[in-house]
């Protein structure tokens, strides 16, 4: 449907010239922050759009949805890089770490062993982003911001993961700057470069607090669709 296409094409510039001014206000290089298309729910037409607009970076929450979409897409576009923003389950790690380029959501020491496992059997390493439960929520996955640098220090060490950086979703119910200045201060102190934070209500916030990665859906894609594998 041309109408859709035009749309998708014209959210996408629009959150592109986003970034761009964002970047611009806090005297920063918009070539430093990297889109990432979260394309979760979304069918192969619609990221094909995106696609074909010269977007070459995507999250995705689930293994399984990714995994029917993925490999005929990058088969189809060459340079595309795939993130792994939603849980982890230890039981889909050999799939995660085959088809994901960067996994954002380490969040616990079990994980943590097993990436290390599945990377040492198959020689592919993603980077990977530990994922900071910044507001201290029970009911949300990630490390808690006393235990990031313990957390940081065992994944080099002990477990020999490739460490990029840090990833957070803020508290709904509360402001993000905080948050995002508490993940960009842990990502400081531990020497890492990669900071995923910020979605389609605030990454012109995030970036303003030194974001290298903002994960934008709904601003690009337009409301949550419901596909399911043919």
């Amino acid at each position: 449907m041309p109408a859709t296409e035009s749309a998708i094409a014209a959210r996408l510039a629009e959150v592109r010239a986003t970034i761009a001014e964002s970047c611009a206000a806090a005297g920063r290089d918009s070539g430093r922050v990297t889109l990432v298309a979260v394309s979760k729910t979304h069918g192969p037409e619609a990221i094909a759009q995106t696609l074909d607009a010269g977007q070459r970076v995507f999250g995705e929450n689930r293994v399984q949805e990714a995994k029917a979409k993925w490999p005929d897409l990058k088969a189809r576009y060459a340079g595309v890089e795939l993130h792994l923003i939603g849980p982890l389950q230890t039981n889909k790690v050999k799939d995660a770490v085959a088809l994901f380029d960067v996994i954002e959501t380490v969040d616990r020491p079990k994980l943590a062993e097993a990436l290390a496992a599945e990377m040492a059997r198959s020689g592919r390493r993603p980077r990977c982003l530990i994922e900071v439960n910044t507001g201290e929520e029970p009911q949300k996955a990630g490390i808690l911001p006393a235990d990031v640098d313990s957390f940081v220090a065992a994944c080099r060490d002990r477990y020999g993961l490739p460490v990029a950086g840090l990833m957070c979703i803020p508290p709904q119910d509360e402001e993000p700057a905080m948050h995002f200045a508490l993940l960009t201060e842990m990502a400081r102190r531990n020497g890492l470069t990669e900071i995923s934070m910020g979605m389609s209500g605030d990454y012109p916030t995030a970036i303003r607090f030194g974001a290298t990665h903002v994960r934008v859906g709904t601003a690009i894609f337009g409301a949550r669709e419901s596909w399911h594998q043919p």
